[in-house]
């Protein structure tokens, strides 16, 4: 029996058989029928994490940022939860491996539509710990897919033919005091410990991301008077913590078999995505790459309803929407920087890569 491999632009190969799957749209897309000739692709994906893998579990209050406008007006055209102008992190992951984005958590009512393709725990402002928002912290996150599970809404195949992705830990410095040694020790050890959980429960391939560069928030930069260049000191403390987490996946994966945990590295990604060498941007595809398209208080108006921001002519050359969010083709940019990691989802890693087979 030949082993079949899926690859990054979803061609399956065999000795005699070759499938081209369109790449689908990433919200409402289903996988067509022959996608079941495809091995070793999740067809799930579960999401924890904050506002960078968030697509709704904010209730859709007024009160709540990412369904007030502007929020929304690339897609889908009008805010649904995203904090963003349009597509985040998680959409172009879940497009990535053929599947559409998760449903949010907050949707779920027991029917089988909603967990389809997997669910999206992830809940802005929230982290690793407890933190300024009142909002289920990572821990929270997976209890709610254990309940899942105990409900029998998911099964063990459901698990195994699944992916994980883990994005948070910046709201967490929100509460950061004290020795920044011990802080993020503090962090590590009960994130390790959710990852590992994460991956018991029978999810093969776990994934999670490092901090992005909190230096090149624009709230950072303009706070801290270093725009248009990022704060040195404050991406001193996030390469610190990206160097932490990196060695202990690398631990983690030493002592499970078949390396389950992915290491996907935001901060490089941003980096390159907006070409910033020694905290300071160079020449790239966003001519202010840390001025936000939605500049002021975004999403809010006064008492008269008058706008307390403004909008930029075109979003697709800003790199960030808000004060800290990536708009969609910011994260487009990232999802771009971080492909050459993804392969580690889907497929062996002593597998051929496409490109060396001449399939291009």
């Amino acid at each position: 029996m030949v082993e079949k491999v899926c690859f990054s632009i979803f061609i399956c190969l065999s000795a005699s058989l070759i499938i081209t799957i369109q790449f689908p749209e990433v919200n409402g897309a289903r996988r067509q029928p022959q996608d079941k000739l495809i091995l070793n692709c999740p067809e799930k994906l579960f999401i924890f994490g904050d506002s960078y893998v968030d697509t709704g579990n904010w209730p859709p209050t007024y009160v709540s940022r990412p369904w007030r406008e502007p929020y929304g007006m690339t897609f889908p055209g009008k805010p649904s939860g995203r904090w963003s102008n349009g597509r985040v992190l998680t959409d172009y992951i879940a497009a990535y491996l053929g599947i559409a984005s998760p449903q949010p958590y907050r949707l779920w009512k027991g029917d089988g539509e909603a967990k389809q393709y997997g669910m999206n725990f992830a809940y802005g402002g929230t982290g690793v710990f407890d933190t300024y928002v009142n909002g289920p912290n990572m821990t929270t996150q997976i209890n709610y897919l254990q309940q899942l599970l105990q409900q029998n809404a998911y099964t063990k195949h459901d698990l195994t033919s699944s992916a994980a992705l883990v994005t948070l830990a910046g709201n967490d410095y929100s509460n950061y005091h004290g020795n920044i040694n011990e802080f993020v020790d503090s962090i590590m050890k009960q994130l390790c410990l959710n990852l590992k959980r994460i991956h018991e429960m029978g999810i093969p391939k776990v994934a999670v991301t490092a901090m992005e560069p909190l230096g090149c928030l624009p709230l950072v930069a303009f706070t801290t008077g270093n725009y248009p260049n990022c704060d040195e000191h404050t991406n001193n403390i996030t390469r610190f913590y990206n160097q932490m987490l990196k060695q202990r996946v690398d631990k983690l994966n030493d002592q499970t078999d078949g390396s389950p945990f992915v290491f996907l590295d935001l901060y490089a990604a941003f980096m390159s995505a907006m070409n910033i060498e020694h905290n300071h941007p160079g020449k790239s595809s966003f001519p202010h790459p840390l001025l936000p398209c939605c500049f002021g208080k975004c999403g809010d108006v006064d008492e008269s309803g008058m706008k307390e921001y403004g909008v930029c002519d075109d979003p697709k050359m800003a790199f960030f929407w808000d004060l800290a969010h990536p708009s969609e083709q910011g994260w487009f940019a990232v999802y771009s920087a971080l492909k050459s990691s993804l392969p580690h989802l889907i497929y062996p890693q002593q597998a051929t890569p496409v490109e060396n087979l001449g399939m291009l």
